[in-house]
C-alpha cells in the first residue's frame, strides 16, 4: 500500500496480492479515521460477497476466484467498539460480460487498485439493531 494524503482526502494505491479490506483498516488506524467514505476501483481474483437476508437475519456469502475488473466499490468508515468499521459494496466485471456485486467481505487485488477516501472530521459510530440483525450507524 502507497497513499498520499491531500487536505481531508488519502489517495491509496494497492498492489498485486494486498487486500481491500485489511489494507484500508491499517490505514485507518494508521491516521485515526473514524468516519469517512470511500471509493474504489481496480483489478482482483479473489473475492468474497455477501447478500444479507433480513428474514433469516443472517449473510450468505459467495466467493470468486476468479479475473475481474471490480467497476465501483463505494462505502462508508465509521466505528465500532473503538476499531475501524467498513461497510462495503462493490460490483466486478467478468470475462463474459456479466457483473456480480453485494457485500463486500474480501477483495484480493490482481494487478493494482485506487482508492479515494474521504475523511470526515468527527465520529460515526455503529451500534446492533436487534430487528433487523446488523450493526446500524448511530449518532452521538
Amino acid at each position: 500500500m502507497i497513499y498520499k494524503v491531500f487536505g481531508d482526502t488519502i489517495v491509496m494505491k494497492l498492489e498485486k496480492g494486498e487486500e481491500i479490506i485489511s489494507e484500508i483498516t491499517e490505514l485507518c488506524k494508521e491516521k485515526a479515521i473514524s468516519a469517512g467514505s470511500v471509493s474504489a476501483i481496480g483489478a482482483v481474483d479473489n473475492v468474497i460477497l455477501g447478500l444479507y437476508k433480513v428474514k433469516e437475519k443472517k449473510y450468505f456469502s459467495s466467493e470468486y476466484k476468479e479475473e475481474m475488473e471490480m467497476t465501483s466499490l463505494t462505502g462508508n468508515i465509521s466505528v465500532k467498539d473503538n476499531e475501524p468499521y467498513l461497510h462495503f459494496h462493490a460490483n466486478f466485471g467478468r470475462e463474459d460480460g456479466s457483473v456480480v456485486g453485494g457485500h463486500l467481505n474480501k477483495a484480493v487485488i490482481s494487478a493494482t487498485c485506487e482508492i479515494i477516501i474521504h475523511r470526515i472530521n468527527g465520529v460515526i459510530g455503529r451500534k446492533f439493531d436487534d430487528e433487523i440483525g446488523l450493526n446500524v450507524i448511530e449518532f452521538n
